[in-house]
């Protein structure tokens, strides 16, 4: 087997961006991940850059900062990185107090603000309106896949049945499992939180909408990307089942349809679920595994993967032991 200087587990968004700031930092980097990225969660994501479901809060919030000033720069070569900023809406749901935008997140995005009324959809009274990142999720893989390999670091597709296995072939560990931390870990303080969502064709949308409660069963997002409109969703905590519901579906496409009747009639391309990998807080910090490599932990960020992936992978680079970007 070959060895490498750091083994990333994990092929989703925050396994490769580490992978990639690890890499371009100057250490010899292997992805291991038994899936490709195209079948990971992160594939599913709708893609945009908003923290949602993490905690903790503060730590989140500058993640998540950081990471909307790269995406931003990385926004200026869509086709290649499949990044584009896009107009929007976040509505507060329907009865709930508005957002007091107190905290680092509203106050860091440049040009986010308040949402005038004529700005919102019928129904919702409170929200803000910015230009965020919106990430086409499969290309943005495929993008981190090169540039990994641009800066010498490999990927190679095989299962790891412990940490111990992976610290026999390298002297760092970075564990980016996901929902996988629960039995290679083992940690069972990582749940699934179930999204499902449906794709169709796109009727003349050009911003994206969310209106999503912490804690909400139910969300709704309406999200263009170019190979059609992401159409959200549900957030059900403790549900394993990767198959569409029909019923679900057509509840979400008539709570999109509420903020754009077009899409009550729009042609349906297809229906995807996803587990997000929760966790209460998410585990990033390090550990030393039997025989003396070193862990850094990685995962449990819930629904916002690619919202905090950039700020984590700063993280994961300082605690390797490597500078950040």
């Amino acid at each position: 087997m070959t060895t490498s200087d750091v083994i990333v587990i994990g092929g989703g968004v925050l396994g490769l961006t580490a992978a990639v700031a690890l890499a371009e930092g100057g250490r010899r980097v292997r992805v291991v991940s038994r899936d490709p990225a195209r079948d990971t969660t992160s594939a599913v994501a709708g893609g945009l850059c908003w923290p949602y479901r993490v905690r903790p809060e503060e730590r989140a919030v500058a993640w998540s900062v950081r990471s909307f000033h790269v995406l931003a720069e990385l926004a200026e070569r869509p086709a290649e990185t499949g990044v584009r900023m896009v107009a929007g809406t976040m509505a507060d749901e329907p009865g709930a107090a508005p957002e007091s935008g107190s905290d680092g997140w509203h106050a860091s995005v440049p040009g986010l603000r308040r949402a005038t009324p004529d700005e919102l959809p019928p129904g919702y009274g409170s929200g803000w309106r910015a230009r965020m990142p919106l990430v086409d999720m499969p290309s943005h893989l495929g993008y981190l896949e090169r540039r990994l390999a641009a800066a010498g670091g490999t990927v190679q597709r095989r299962p790891l049945t412990s940490l111990a296995e992976a610290a026999r072939e390298a002297g760092t560990v970075v564990n980016c499992s996901g929902l996988g931390a629960r039995e290679l870990v083992p940690d069972v303080a990582v749940q699934p939180v179930q999204g499902q969502l449906v794709i169709v064709e796109n009727p003349g949308i050009e911003e994206w909408f969310g209106s999503a409660g912490e804690h909400a069963g139910t969300t709704t997002y309406i999200l263009p990307q170019p190979y059609g409109v992401v159409l959200g969703g549900t957030a059900r905590e403790g549900a394993w089942s990767r198959e569409p519901d029909p019923a679900t579906a057509r509840a979400i496409v008539e709570r999109c349809a509420r903020v754009h009747p077009k899409l009550a009639h729009a042609r349906v391309l297809a229906h995807r679920v996803g587990l997000r990998p929760a966790r209460s807080s998410v585990r990033l910090e390090t550990e030393r595994l039997p025989g003396g490599a070193l862990c850094v932990h990685n995962y449990g960020h819930g629904g916002a993967g690619v919202t905090v992936a950039w700020g984590c992978a700063d993280e994961v680079v300082r605690l390797a032991g490597g500078r950040t970007a």
